[in-house]
């Protein structure tokens, strides 16, 4: 159902837009604000962060707000009720549960995907769930349907990116570069053939995520990604010029897209 959605989007845009919010932070109203904004400036997709005490694949920006939320007090079920809020009030944009999987095995792996399931989520990011030890949570996915992402990286051997291309769903993660999230990129030749690549191994949708910083990076991937990931550059905006700020960065680095 998230592949089609996607490819619908895709008949009239080149590249389409998947943000990121850790929720909690700074707190539930900024978030909501910041979806607004997201809205308004025609994001396809966002990942919804609930923050984990070491989110092992995020970098210190991304880190430092889930630490900031945590000690706020932030809860799961607080996570939840905000995702169903939103769920319902933008129901043209896709939203997914991005945590790690201490989140879903404590709650419950079945009354999780259920329950997002019933709130409106389309999928997962769960970057340390081992692909090996992925069968009832991918059954629970597929029984709901409901998409579980993985993620190829450039440290994955062909015969990974098979594996994991043979049980992907909805659409695939892909990072530009090895290490954590927010630092910088190069857009440049050798990420292109690393996009190349991983396109040889799936028939999904590509995105594009790890260090999108700009309109040159957007315009980068346009043609070669099918979706651009942005997350700690729009936490770094939030902080600097507020959920107004974020909703024209985006409006500009997508213009004539």
């Amino acid at each position: 159902m998230l592949e089609q959605t996607i490819r619908k989007h895709q008949e009239d845009k080149k590249l389409l837009l998947m943000t990121h919010l850790v929720l909690g932070y700074p707190s539930f109203d900024v978030n909501r604000a910041m979806i607004k904004a997201m809205a308004a400036a025609g994001v396809e997709l966002i990942e919804l962060q609930i923050p984990f005490s070491e989110p092992m694949a995020d970098g210190p920006t991304i880190m430092q707000a889930c630490c900031d939320s945590l000690d706020s007090g932030t809860k799961v079920s607080e996570c939840i009720a905000f995702a169903e809020e939103v769920c319902a009030e933008f129901p043209q944009i896709q939203f997914l549960f991005m945590t790690y999987l201490n989140i879903p095995y404590v709650y419950g792996l079945k009354a999780f995907v259920e329950k997002s399931k019933a709130i409106g989520i389309q999928g997962f990011i769960i970057p340390d769930l081992p692909l090996e030890e992925s069968e009832q949570w991918l059954e629970l996915c597929q029984e709901h349907q409901l998409s579980n992402i993985f993620i190829f990286t450039p440290t994955n051997s062909i015969e990974r990116l098979q594996q994991l291309a043979s049980v992907a769903d909805g659409f695939v993660y892909c990072v530009g570069r090895r290490g954590v999230t927010g630092k910088k990129t190069d857009f440049d030749q050798e990420l292109a053939e690393q996009i190349a690549l991983y396109r040889k191994h799936t028939k999904l949708p590509i995105a594009l995520g790890f260090g999108v910083q700009g309109k040159e990076d957007i315009e980068f991937l346009a043609g070669k990604a099918d979706i651009a990931v942005i997350g700690s550059k729009l936490i770094q905006l939030q902080e600097e010029v507020g959920a107004e700020g974020v909703e024209r960065f985006l409006k500009e680095i997508r213009a004539d897209l």
